[in-house]
């Protein structure tokens, strides 16, 4: 069974872009097909003071691995690409990769919350998941990405970087 995940790529610390390429290849070998992307946007900090401003991205992902396996896959591909964890607090930081959405499902155990529980209050996920599912329904809320984005309490600023979305991409 192929389930649908939407991924969210971050990061403000170094070459973001390449940071991307390769968190892509590595997302693609490791955990499923990666079936669509968004375009790129640039978007300020969030939480946080940082003289770098952020990229950010979102992935539509297919994949044979159940949730938790998964996000132990993406936490080691961020060690990878050279995430280093500090305190629990926002800070600057190489790459981060969230699960926003796994299918329609609705968990919260120990080490993984879906959906992500303040995706809806960001403009730097909402904006890049509105690009790419218009119409996906949040599993709590009961509200499309359009209507979230819409009615989001985020002021900061998110500006597409790229055009180019791809929501059909080959393997």
């Amino acid at each position: 069974m192929s389930n649908q995940v939407y991924i969210l790529l971050g990061g403000n610390q170094g070459d973001v872009k390449e940071t991307f390429i390769r968190a892509r290849s590595l997302i693609g070998e490791q955990a499923g097909e990666i079936a669509a992307q968004s375009p790129l946007y640039q978007t300020e900090p969030w939480g946080f003071d940082a003289d770098e401003l952020f990229f950010n991205q979102v992935l539509l992902l297919k994949t044979p691995l159940a949730p938790e396996p998964l996000l132990d896959k993406l936490l080691e591909i961020e060690s990878l690409l050279g995430r280093t964890r500090k305190g629990n607090g926002y800070a600057s930081r190489i790459i981060d990769i969230d699960i926003l959405f796994y299918n329609d499902c609705v968990m919260d155990s120990e080490h993984l919350t879906i959906p992500h529980p303040r995706m809806h209050l960001r403009n730097f996920a909402l904006m890049p998941m509105d690009d790419l599912s218009p119409g996906f329904v949040h599993p709590l809320l009961k509200q499309t990405m359009t209507q979230l984005k819409d009615s989001s309490p985020d002021k900061n600023r998110v500006l597409v970087v790229s055009e180019k979305s791809t929501h059909q991409m080959s393997a």
